[in-house]
């Protein structure tokens, strides 16, 4: 499911309030706290407790992946 573009570009990181990176259909990244937030059921879930950590080898793949 794709996502409007008009909610791409206002919605943010609930912890550090700057702008996400999309992988579609897959999670919202916050690259500066590497924190993925997951996309269920074609919504994002931008809840605090529920984003997980990212090591430094997932960071690299999901950056490249959010750029195509």
């Amino acid at each position: 499911m794709a996502i409007d573009a008009t909610l791409l570009k206002i919605l943010a990181c609930p912890q550090d309030k700057g702008p996400l990176l999309y992988v579609p259909d897959e999670l919202f990244y916050n690259p500066r706290l590497r924190r993925a937030y997951p996309i269920e059921d074609g919504l994002p879930v931008l809840l605090i407790g529920e984003a997980r950590d990212v090591d430094a080898a997932e960071h690299e793949a999901i950056v490249a992946r959010a750029a195509q």
